[in-house]
This record gives C-alpha cells, sequence and structure tokens, in this order.
C-alpha cells in the first residue's frame, strides 16, 4: 500500500507553520530594528546640524581656519573609499561569502583607523614630535568649532570600529547568515550614515569661506 503523505493542518487551512510564523517574526522585527536606527539617525543629525549652525554662526559665511588641504583631501578620500569596502562586505554576506566580507569588514575597519590617525595627527596635533599643529579647543572660536565638529564625529567614528569588530567576531562564529544579517546592516548602515556627516562637515570646514591663520 503506497504511502500518503499529508501537508500539516495548518498549509491546508492556509495558515502560517512555525517556519512561516518565524519568518514572519523575524521580518517584524527586521521592520521595527529599521525605524529604531533611524529614528536614532534623526536625533543624531539634531547633534550634528547644530554643530554645523555652530560653525557659520561664530564663523561666518566668509571665514574659515588655515586647515591643510591636503590631509582633509586624503581623509575625506579614505573615509569615502572605507564606504565602498563596507558595502562590498555586506554584499558579500549577502551571497554567502564569509571570507571576502572578512577582508572588506576589516579594511573599513583599517581605513576607519586611518581617517583617525589623520585627524588626530595633523589637525588636532595630539603628537607634536610628528606634527606640530596650530590649533587648540581653548584658545579662540575657531579652534573651539574645528575640536568640537572634527572630535564628535571622531567619537562616531571610533564607535563604529567597535562595531565592526563585534559584528566581524560574531560573524566568524557564525552568527549570521545570508538570510539573517541585521547585525551586518545595521553596522553598515551606521558607518554610512558616519561618512554622509563628514561629507558636509569636510566642505564646512576645509572650503567653504577666506583661510585665517591662527597663530598660539
Amino acid at each position: 500500500m503506497a504511502a500518503v503523505t499529508t501537508a500539516p493542518a495548518a498549509d491546508l487551512h492556509g495558515l502560517p507553520t512555525d517556519n512561516h510564523a518565524g519568518h514572519d517574526n523575524y521580518a517584524h522585527q527586521l521592520r521595527m530594528n529599521r525605524l529604531g536606527l533611524w529614528l536614532f539617525f534623526v536625533s543624531e543629525a539634531f547633534l550634528f546640524g547644530g554643530l554645523l549652525a555652530t560653525r557659520f554662526y561664530l564663523w561666518g559665511p566668509n571665514s574659515r581656519p588655515e586647515l591643510d588641504q591636503t590631509i582633509g583631501l586624503i581623509v575625506t578620500s579614505v573615509l569615502l573609499i572605507s564606504s565602498i569596502s563596507m558595502r562590498l562586505a555586506e554584499t558579500a554576506m549577502e551571497r554567502g561569502n564569509r571570507r571576502a566580507f572578512s577582508i572588506f569588514i576589516m579594511l573599513t575597519a583599517v581605513l576607519g583607523t586611518i581617517f583617525l590617525l589623520g585627524v588626530m595627527v595633523f589637525e588636532w596635533g595630539l603628537f607634536p614630535s610628528i606634527y606640530q599643529g596650530h590649533l587648540t579647543p581653548w584658545g579662540d572660536k575657531y579652534g573651539a568649532v574645528v575640536f568640537a565638529m572634527t572630535g564628535m564625529h571622531a567619537l562616531h567614528v571610533i564607535s563604529g570600529i567597535i562595531f565592526i569588530l563585534i559584528v566581524w567576531n560574531l560573524a566568524r562564529k557564525g552568527h549570521y547568515s545570508p538570510e539573517r544579517h541585521w547585525g551586518v546592516e545595521s553596522c553598515a548602515i551606521y558607518w554610512h550614515y558616519v561618512d554622509v556627516v563628514w561629507i558636509f562637515f569636510y566642505p564646512a570646514l576645509y572650503l567653504i569661506g577666506n583661510a585665517v591663520h591662527v597663530a598660539h
């Protein structure tokens, strides 16, 4: 007698099975996670927008401190390239290519670190034996704004690098799959957001207005 295989009763009545229910729950949670992340970005936009407004209020539209244009262009290029490598890392995870994911996400962390070092060494002058900076956070309105804007952005870059390392470690342990990798997605979105902020900061700091040499 031939065996007859029947579908679960839930399927016959058009109701979700456990697998379908699990998928629906994950999809719902994913939507909530994305909403929460974007609400966080909106709140952060007020912070960065306030810093930009302060820059134009204190400096005006026709002046800016004399910053190293070459360094500004280099660190900006490095950060933009890191956004590309982050996108490649996310794509690699979506395709299940864990090796490529690890390479690209760690490359992103390295590029982010290079950006930080460029800002700290050449704009902050934290290592005078390498480069003697001419701005201080307490000297005048130019130094105060430069350190406030770059400092707040650097803090977000540091948190982004920490986020990257956590995600990389979880991926190394098999925590993510091509179907479920919210950690990777959220990390990538955060990193792109930090890059977009710098796209606004860069011209405000380096390009808009006439350079004013500040000597201390």
